[in-house]
């Protein structure tokens, strides 16, 4: 039985890289265009959400959403959450409507067909580069300065060890919440690691709870306060996942 279900976990998981892959295909001619230019970037989202829930729902994952605070349409945020699955970035677009963009990994640059239009869109880090970390912050202050909110995972990819349930912050988000005055939105993804964790013979379909607090001001702080900022977020989250939920 238990080699039964390791393969049959095996095609459930090949079967979402499919339904990753027919909306861009489907959709290529729209996908090219509106990834051509910056100001196509609004229509590019609306797809990017329609192509997060066609993956969640074909899954069988199950969005459940609790907001203390809700964001304004037109305004710029800094998204922040734990990082525990690839199924992270279609959480994050199914629970937020306002236009944002992903400082990402460039690792995921190398999946066929998403990869393209990930690189096209999103901001790309490599972190053993120095210059790279750079051009990442100038980038996402041009993003800013256009109105689009950002979302960086802070803690800088997944956790190696399986039993971490947080792993320690990075700076970026927070220097550029304060740079431009944004407020920090802690998101929890409670779920996430059990329905779809990175080793490939586990995961189940089920419900994916996300639970969006307070959010917290940077309005008259300087780069003096980011490690406070840091670890008052953290806080904020760790203390959500020890609860277990909601």
């Amino acid at each position: 039985m238990r080699i039964l279900r390791i393969f049959l976990v095996a095609l459930w998981r090949v079967w979402f890289y499919i339904l990753m892959g027919v909306p861009i295909i489907l959709f290529l001619p729209l996908l090219l265009l509106f990834t051509s230019r910056t100001k196509f970037y609004p229509q590019f989202f609306i797809l990017a959400r329609w192509w997060a829930f066609f993956i969640l729902f074909g899954m069988g994952f199950l969005p459940k959403i609790k907001r203390e605070q809700k964001l304004k349409k037109g305004e710029s945020y800094m998204l922040v959450a734990n990082h525990t699955s690839m199924t992270d970035i279609m959480l994050m677009l199914v629970t937020v409507r306002n236009p944002f963009v992903f400082v990402g990994k460039k690792e995921l640059v190398k999946i066929p067909l998403f990869g393209y239009f990930y690189k096209r869109t999103c901001i790309l880090v490599d972190r053993g580069n120095q210059r790279s970390r750079k051009e990442v912050f100038e980038r996402a202050q041009r993003r800013l300065n256009e109105g689009t909110s950002i979302c960086i995972f802070p803690e800088g990819g997944v956790p190696d060890d399986l039993d971490v349930v947080l792993d320690t912050f990075k700076d970026g988000a927070f220097r550029l919440a304060i740079d431009h005055h944004i407020p920090i939105v802690p998101m929890i993804f409670y779920d996430n690691k059990k329905r779809f964790p990175y080793v490939f013979s586990k995961g189940s379909p089920g419900k994916m709870r996300v639970k969006v607090k307070k959010f917290i001001s940077t309005e008259g702080k300087t780069q003096d306060d980011k490690k406070f900022l840091r670890e008052e977020t953290r806080e904020v989250i760790l203390n959500e996942l020890e609860k277990g939920g909601f």
